[in-house]
Formats: C-alpha cells, sequence, structure tokens
C-alpha cells in the first residue's frame, strides 16, 4: 500500500544531515507499517522493538547512554546485530521506555551513523509534558490517514490520480461520476489504513464500522489510560460533541455546546489533549488576510475537524446509503463531509488551513492557506449550489487575493475565483 511519506522518509535516509526521526501521529495511521516496511526496502536488516509490550526494553536506557551498551541491548533483543548505514533501528511506542525519548540525543551525538526512527501513538501528548525532549537533536515527521489521492491508489485507480495531477480539467470532468463515486466511498470509508485494506479485499460496509467503532473505542482507552478521572471525561465530552459542532451552519466551535454553562477554562485542556493526540486538528480564526497567517490567528476562536471523515461519519452514526446512494452526504449536514474532507486534504498535504469570519455579518470564509507564496481563501460548497457570496465579497475587499471555491461544479477559472471539483483538490494544490 503506498504512502505518500515514503518519499520524505527516503529523503531524510539520504540526508547528510540526519537526525533520529520521531514520526507523529495518531493511533493507526499506519506509523508502525510504515516504519517497517520502509526498513524492509531500503536497508539490509531491521531491528524493530516495541518498548510498550518488550519489558526490556522499557529499562534499557535507565542505567545510563552507553551507547555500545545500548547497542549491544538492541541485539539482544531483536537478534539484528546494528551495523551503521545497513540496519534500520525502529523502536516504536518510545514513550513507554523510561528515558528513551531523551537518549535520542546520544544517538544523534555518539553515534550519527547509526539509522533510528521512533515513533508513538501518544508520543505527542509526551512531547507536550516536556519530558526530556532532545531540543535540535532530532528529526520530525507527521503522519495522517490515507489522503483521497492515496486512496485512489490503494482501490486501484492510480490512473485517476495521474489524470487529477495533469490539471487536464476537460479529461477530468469526463470521469466525474466515477470521480464522485469514489469520493463517497472515501466519506464513508475514510483513510485509516487498516480499514481501507479490508474494505478493499471483503467490501463489507458493516464491517468497515465495526473497524472504525473499535479505533473510537482505542481513543478512549487511551483517554481514560493516560489522564485522571475529571481529565477523562471533559476530553470525552468534547470528542462526543465534534458531529453535532460541524453539523451547525457556523463551525465555530462553542463551548456551550458541549455543556450548558461551559466556558473556555473548563474544556481548553481537553481540546489541547486530543489535537496532542493527533485524534483532532484545530483551525483558528484569522482576523486579516496577510501573510504570515500565524501572526492573525486568534486563540479564542477556532473550528474542530476529526482526523478522518470515516471516523466522523462512525460518531454520527451517518448510513451507508446516505454516504454512498442519496445525496445526503452532500446536500445535508450543513456541508459538514465536505469540509471535514477538505480539512484533511489539506493538511496531509502540508497546509495550515485557517478560517475567517466577520462576527457584525454572517460573512464567513471557511479555509484560508498559504499557497506558493498567495494568499488563498477557500469556499467548500458540497454540492452544485455555489452561491459565493461571502468569497466575493472577501476577494473585492482584498486586493490581489483569488479566490478557490470547491464543489461538485466542473472547472472554472474566473477572473475573481477558480471553482475546482472537491475530487481535485489534489490536482490543483500540487
Amino acid at each position: 500500500m503506498y504512502r505518500q511519506i515514503y518519499r520524505e522518509l527516503a529523503n531524510w535516509k539520504n540526508r547528510q544531515d540526519r537526525k533520529p526521526l520521531i514520526i507523529l501521529g495518531a493511533r493507526q495511521v499506519g506509523k508502525t507499517w510504515i516504519m517497517r516496511h520502509f526498513g524492509n526496502q531500503e536497508y539490509e536488516h531491521v531491528a524493530y522493538i516495541n518498548c510498550d509490550d518488550e519489558p526490556r526494553a522499557k529499562e534499557m536506557f535507565m542505567p545510563d547512554y552507553d551507547m555500545d551498551r545500548i547497542l549491544l541491548s538492541i541485539q539482544v533483543i531483536t537478534g539484528v546485530k546494528v551495523v551503521p548505514g545497513k540496519t534500520l533501528v525502529i523502536l516504536d511506542e518510545i514513550q513507554e521506555a523510561q528515558r528513551g525519548l531523551h537518549s535520542l540525543k546520544y544517538f544523534n551525538e555518539k553515534i550519527p551513523g547509526c539509522h533510528v526512527m521512533a515513533a508513538g501513538s501518544l508520543l505527542g501528548v509526551t512531547l507536550r509534558r516536556g519530558e526530556s525532549f532532545p531540543v535540535g537533536k532530532v528529526d520530525i515527521l507527521n503522519m495522517y490517514p490515507m489522503s483521497f489521492s492515496e486512496f485512489l491508489n490503494a482501490m486501484g485507480m492510480s490512473d485517476l490520480n495521474d489524470i487529477i495531477c495533469s490539471r487536464e480539467w476537460k479529461v477530468i470532468e469526463l470521469m466525474k461520476d466515477k470521480l464522485e463515486h469514489l469520493l463517497r466511498q472515501y466519506h464513508y470509508v475514510g483513510g485509516m489504513p487498516n480499514i481501507v485494506s479490508k474494505y478493499i479485499e471483503h467490501g463489507h460496509l458493516q464491517e468497515v464500522r465495526r473497524e472504525q467503532q473499535a479505533i473510537l473505542e482505542a481513543y478512549r482507552r487511551d483517554i481514560s489510560k493516560h489522564t485522571t478521572e475529571r481529565e477523562s471525561i471533559r476530553i470525552g465530552q468534547v470528542l462526543a460533541a465534534l458531529p453535532s459542532q460541524l453539523a451547525k451552519e457556523n463551525k465555530k466551535f462553542i463551548y456551550g455546546a458541549v455543556r450548558k454553562g461551559a466556558r473556555a477554562a473548563d474544556f481548553e485542556l481537553a481540546i489541547q489533549w486530543l489535537v496532542d493526540a493527533g485524534i483532532v486538528h484545530r483551525v483558528p480564526r484569522i482576523s486579516e488576510a496577510r501573510m504570515p497567517l500565524k501572526f492573525y490567528a486568534s486563540p479564542d476562536a477556532f473550528k474542530i475537524f476529526m482526523l478522518d471523515c470515516g471516523l466522523l461519519g462512525c460518531m454520527a452514526d451517518t448510513q451507508a446509503a446516505d454516504m454512498l446512494v442519496n445525496n445526503t452526504v452532500f446536500t445535508e449536514f450543513k456541508g459538514a463531509f465536505s469540509e471535514q474532507f477538505v480539512a484533511q486534504e489539506l493538511i496531509s498535504m502540508g497546509s495550515t488551513p485557517y478560517y475567517w469570519s466577520n462576527d457584525r455579518t454572517p460573512a464567513e470564509i471557511d479555509f484560508i492557506i498559504q499557497h506558493k507564496g498567495r494568499i488563498v481563501p477557500i469556499e467548500v460548497k458540497a454540492s452544485t449550489n455555489v452561491r459565493s457570496k461571502s468569497l466575493a465579497q472577501f476577494v473585492k475587499d482584498n486586493d490581489g487575493i483569488k479566490g478557490l471555491r470547491l464543489s461538485l461544479c466542473p472547472y472554472v477559472d474566473q477572473d475573481w475565483m477558480e471553482n475546482v471539483p472537491l475530487y481535485a483538490l489534489s490536482g490543483w494544490m500540487a
């Protein structure tokens, strides 16, 4: 199963200034698989250790940071002798090994020729706590669920990816029905690799839902295991409220919708935990369309999206018929699934999305990104109803900006904006 992060891993391997690599991402996005797959493809040997279920690994870094002793311990545990440049050392769930994260500093300083990867399902939470993190001594990559283009490849539709990337819009329009049907499937299945694999193998929609429920239950277990009872309840409340938050016309996160009378102080730590765990994405509001957008972001106003559209559909208990057959997924839910799709696509392609709204009027721009040196306001339309009053006014009020509208309509390039089919966003971004 092809993952786009493979190219970034290859670049990391070939860099002269390579450092130990940390891969961040939520549970079940494919971190373990890609590390082992990359190791098997690119190295003579792989020394893999899961620090969560290997008792000897939990204490391996406690006595000292004698790298000869540590390399010998790795050999004893894995049966693989570590040869610099020929062996990939993988330390999975590294946060479960005491002083494991800090040991990466000494891999970098004392044996820079040793190729080391580390990952963990709650590593982002661990890093937020500042537990002996080797600042400046590691490289970091983020990993997300499979994007739509990766989903197409997995479905055996790489030719459609080639067409999308060609930006031959008339040809893309000829494939509209097929691409729209595949987009529906992606909305339902999502991009969690194991679920995609099982869907391709069996095509069983109920099994897809069962697997999605299992992942959500694993997230809940992580929450209860790694937080206090009070924190666990609040994190669970935020997660449970997410579908209803996204189903609103105005998708700004409202604390009172989680619990009546709630304030930011009640839930801001819970939201941050979910962000650090990679389970949700926070999209801040900006006050002005100027670069860099981050300078104009507000910490007090934001939207929250799930990491994966399939998991969102499972949480909302959407029916297969609504997603795959009827137009409900595009015409109902206040465009929630289309905005969710766009958010995770932008993030998987390396963009940091923001949004803009005006408290004095109902005007809102769904997303704003920096792309190829310019600011791009994005309006998402879930169907072919594409009136764009907010986008048109925003472009008029901000000289030199051209808008992007994502909908199910064919491509069109006007003076003030481009309309791009939802399923062809990756081609436009390329």
